[in-house]
């Protein structure tokens, strides 16, 4: 049984909701945001992405936090954001040149995270993990919403789509051609329907935002042991789209260096692992390489200015997780060759997000801030769901789900 609550969100007010709007913090790195707010002023990375403006400081640094803080207390005694009059849910609907995501944003309680009713799939790594206790501890809010599927049933989601009526509450049309769209939901009696159609769902699945839900749960597990009343910090803000409504990319990886090898040495050593094709000329606009060979399990290398197409040549299990891609590059490439053995805390290893174009990729290694890219498939939705359903846990950074969900339009207080 699912539960789902309203809340009295902090939004924007409408003329600010385009300034205040911002990409998701983990999403860009503390150079890129910095550019944004030097640009925009107004943007929510202030908030979200606060150690971006102190390029001084450890990003882990307490005054990062109180930075965060200070800021988002800033935008609402200055009235740019402004609290709902009473609880309300609201529909987040994203409209993309190829498609329209529609999805409901409420609370979910953090017990149903702890007993699995809400799924997860993917490992946290500390270093983020604990980066968002303390932003959501400190700031006293969730920022970002956790975006989540569930199954649909019995029309949820035709119905869900029906509540985005008349003109939104507020409207960005953002850079990359998107438009996002708040609609508020006040009728109680609205509430009851959708309370009872989600308590008919037996799980909900963890899509984006892994290290947000697991630091929404330690922050209550904090304010339970302190002994504070705890109030709203029992619940976290989620986005809840149909297992239909949502897409899949792949994560890439960048490793910092090769071990001590050349190239060359690499090359060799990979070769034994996995047939290494020269690709060609890719499209280094688009978010994935296509691959040219029909294997099941094939990867995309990047180094020393080229494309390599990498046919892995050990059979893979049955085993759901251990048969992924990206576990078969931990397993056979990052751990053997490179000596990446714990891909959630190895700082050699980074990640980048699927919607990324590949020409990203390509200028991190050329400039020397990494010696190679792996640029991976992705997985399907019902994979991720049947991995979930048996409690697997799938390595770091294995998907990118979109629609990605733009922070500072719905904030959820604890107090």
């Amino acid at each position: 049984m699912v539960r789902i609550y309203p809340f009295a969100a902090v939004r924007p007010v409408r003329d600010a909701a385009p300034q205040v709007a911002a990409v998701p913090y983990d999403v860009v790195t503390a150079d890129e945001a910095r550019r944004i707010i030097r640009d925009n002023p107004m943007s929510f990375l202030r908030v979200s992405r606060s150690d971006a403006e102190l390029p001084e400081c450890s990003p882990t640094d307490p005054g990062v936090y109180s930075s965060a803080r200070d800021r988002f207390t800033a935008l609402v005694s200055s009235g740019v954001l402004a609290r709902d009059p009473a609880p309300g849910m609201y529909v987040y609907r994203v409209i993309t040149s190829n498609d329209t995501y529609t999805g409901l944003c409420c609370c979910l309680h953090v017990d149903d995270y702890e007993s699995g009713i809400i799924r997860r799939h993917e490992q946290t790594r500390y270093d983020k993990e604990e980066d968002r206790t303390r932003h959501i501890d400190t700031v006293n809010a969730h920022t970002g919403p956790v975006v989540l599927i569930y199954r649909d049933r019995a029309g949820l989601a035709r119905y869900i789509t029906t509540l985005a009526s008349g003109n939104p509450d507020a409207e960005v049309r953002w850079n990359d051609g998107s438009v996002h769209q708040i609609y508020r939901i006040s009728d109680s009696a609205v509430f009851d329907l959708l309370e009872e159609h989600f308590s008919q769902v037996g799980r909900i699945y963890i899509a984006d935002g892994h290290h947000r839900a697991k630091s929404a749960v330690n922050v209550a597990g904090m304010r339970r042991d302190s002994g504070v009343d705890i109030g709203e910090a029992e619940r976290f803000m989620g986005v809840l789209f149909s297992d239909s409504g949502v897409r899949i990319h792949g994560y890439s990886r960048l490793v910092h260096d090769l071990g001590g090898r050349t190239p060359g040495e690499f090359m060799k050593e990979i070769a034994q692992y996995c047939l290494v094709i020269p690709y060609g000329k890719v499209n280094n606009g688009s978010f994935q390489i296509p691959p040219q060979s029909d294997h099941p399990h094939v990867f995309h290398m990047y180094l020393k200015g080229l494309w390599y197409e990498c046919i892995l040549r050990e059979k893979a299990g049955s085993d759901l997780i251990g048969s992924l891609d990206v576990s078969l590059l931990q397993h056979q490439v990052l751990e053997r060759i490179l000596g990446i053995r714990d891909p959630r805390g190895d700082a050699r290893l980074q990640y980048l997000g699927g919607a990324r174009p590949v020409a990203d990729l390509e200028a991190m290694v050329d400039r020397g801030d990494y010696a190679v890219a792996f640029s991976m498939q992705p997985v399907q939705v019902s994979t991720v769901l049947s991995i979930a359903d048996a409690n697997g846990i799938m390595p770091p950074k294995s998907t990118w789900f979109e629609p990605k969900l733009l922070s500072g339009l719905v904030i959820h207080t604890l107090s």
